[in-house]
């Protein structure tokens, strides 16, 4: 009888997924249209949110650059809490259809903080040495409800948004194989695309128009973000929840504890049920502590089915290389993820370098708003990543053999590289533009800065350049290692592990940010990051930052030459099975 259920079971699971209809290019106007939108709402909520809270809520410039980082962190971290829901109970569509809401309702409140003078504190007063009102309790609070909201939509957004859109191609035909591949340039480019509207346009209007159209202008994005994600309902792929990975990750490990004491002679269980949708593994050498967890005693019962009466005393060898690919990558992630601590100071501390510098661009009267300089560094993600597809790729494909040209590690190791250029360059501008405002004329005063050197802001492109040019490498390169080499069935988890990755690089930028302030502030040389930049030392903390990097790289060339990138039994030529 209990047969019978389990192969009816089997049966209609089988008449399920022969019943999807992958309508690939068909609802990518729905899911690329609502990624844009979602792009500009988040972007261009917070791409200014230094300068908004240093001119409008008046906090210091390094409570300012800590806020921004640990609300950055956040909402990368919230990315996994995000990701186990997805995986675990609800899906992707039902985790992004919360999440659209959510960011909509924080762009609101956002806008709100801006539209309402009793929820910020009140303009200071333009004179030199004039002390400036911060703001109260209450403001403080509805600032934070509007960034938790933004965090809950951000969190749920970015693990989902690229699988859910590979979820809309069938993953067994070469059309919808090349068309995940495609999906995957048509995101970044997107998400570029979308940066670098916010950063002109949006931060435009939010620097010197009104800040309350410039914040209203991102809500009204994401409520068409909503309408149309929500209007393609019908047509998507929805997957449903697999369980969550942490789980099966927890009973590995539990399970190979348990029988730590018990020679690699006997029999492995190697069974996996019939519906199982990952592609089966290869066994490897690696981490052969965990593949006790597959040993076969006589007390391990087995289901009609085949499958362990007690999932927490018997694992198959499938899930254990599963485990395995997840330690792996580990290590690879830690260094991976430090590339963004250079990149968090192209984003923060270069806004901070533009404000005292000359933003002037033609007319006199025109200057270019100052965290629109960071538009440049998403110009060159944006130009190299066609250039690499269709000339590196192909010319490197001559040398290696390989379809991808290079390896998805070599190419994260060429973005490393370029962000410790990146960040040497920015120390060299940095000294240069200082040593023009303490030597000529000012052009001016900065409100609540110091003098405006007259060194044109347009010195700062080459640096956001190069970071650029990394993160086309670096960035894009991660996500693809991080989707190829994880399970099928850990997708969410692997997209969630790249935003972690940022996340973590966010909170280390805001210890090293305090840490280098309190320690250089009582010293002899002086305070490194004051809020006069001419004042600091900032080309110092450019150049230790460059010297982290560098050690990083060199811990990021041995895991490398470590990992073993994952072995499919079935051969599959999208998977770059070859070590570095």
């Amino acid at each position: 009888m209990e047969a019978e259920k389990t192969e009816k079971k089997i049966t209609e699971e089988e008449d399920d997924e022969s019943k999807i209809i992958y309508r690939g290019w068909k609802v990518m106007p729905f899911i690329i249209g609502n990624e844009t939108f979602e792009k500009l709402g988040i972007v261009g909520s917070s791409s200014n949110l230094v300068i908004y809270l240093t001119t409008v809520f008046n906090m210091k410039s390094i409570t300012a650059a800590t806020v921004v980082n640990i609300y950055s962190g956040t909402s990368n971290f919230g990315t996994i809490v995000a990701a186990f829901l997805c995986d675990s109970y609800f899906g992707r569509y039902k985790t992004l259809s919360v999440a659209m809401i959510a960011c909509f309702l924080g762009s609101v409140a956002m806008d709100l903080t801006a539209v309402i003078n009793q929820l910020h504190p009140a303009k200071c007063a333009k004179e030199i040495g004039s002390v400036c009102k911060g703001p109260s309790i209450v403001q403080i609070m509805f600032l934070a409800g509007a960034m938790v909201l933004l965090v809950i939509g951000a969190g749920g957004i970015r693990p989902c948004n690229l699988p859910f859109g590979a979820d809309q191609f069938d993953p067994k035909t070469k059309e919808g194989k090349q068309g995940i591949e495609s999906f995957f340039n048509w995101y970044f480019f997107t998400f570029t695309f979308a940066q670098m509207v916010s950063l002109t346009v949006i931060v435009y209007v939010q620097s010197n128009v009104s800040w309350s159209i410039g914040l209203a202008i991102p809500a009204i994005l994401m409520f068409l973000g909503c309408l149309v994600f929500f209007s393609g309902s019908k047509l998507y792929v929805k997957v449903k929840p697999s369980g969550s990975p942490i789980h099966s990750i927890t009973r590995v490990i539990v399970v190979a504890i348990k029988k730590r004491k018990l020679n690699l002679v006997g029999s492995m269980y190697t069974h996996t049920a019939k519906d199982f949708r990952n592609s089966k593994l290869s066994h490897t050498e690696q981490f052969r502590f965990l593949d006790k967890a597959a040993i076969q005693t006589p007390e391990d019962k087995l289901n009609i089915d085949g499958s362990p009466a007690d999932p927490w005393k018997l694992c198959s060898m499938q899930q254990v290389e599963e485990v395995k690919c997840v330690i792996r990558v580990l290590p690879v992630w830690l260094s991976a993820a430090l590339f963004y601590v250079a990149y968090i100071q192209q984003t923060t501390y270069t806004i901070f370098q533009s404000l005292q510098s000359d933003r002037h661009l033609g007319s006199k009267s025109f200057q270019i708003p100052p965290a629109t300089y960071t538009v440049f560094l998403m110009l060159g993600m944006t130009i190299f990543i066609p250039i690499y597809d269709r000339v590196l790729v192909p010319f490197l494909r001559k040398y290696t053999g390989r379809d991808s040209g290079i390896t998805q590690l070599q190419r994260v190791g060429a973005g490393m590289f370029l962000c410790i250029t990146s960040m040497m360059v920015s120390a060299i501008v940095e000294q240069r533009r200082r040593t023009v405002a303490l030597t000529r004329p000012p052009l001016g005063f900065a409100l609540r800065k110091g003098a405006i050197s007259s060194m044109s802001g347009m010195w700062l492109i080459p640096q956001l350049v190069l970071m650029g040019v990394g993160d086309a490498l670096a960035g894009v390169g991660q996500m693809e290692f991080y989707y190829k080499q994880f399970p099928e069935n850990m997708r969410s988890f692997a997209g969630s592990l790249y935003y972690c990755g940022i996340g973590l690089a966010s909170y280390l930028s805001s210890f090293l940010l305090s840490a280098v302030h309190n320690i250089t502030e009582g010293s002899l040389g002086g305070n490194w990051l004051p809020e006069d930049l001419n004042k600091g030392r900032l080309e110092y903390f450019y150049y230790f930052v460059a010297g982290m990097m560098t050690i990083n790289f060199a811990y990021f060339l041995l895991v490398s030459h470590w990992y073993r990138y994952k072995d499919i039994v079935a051969k599959d030529n999208d998977i770059d099975k070859v070590s570095v």
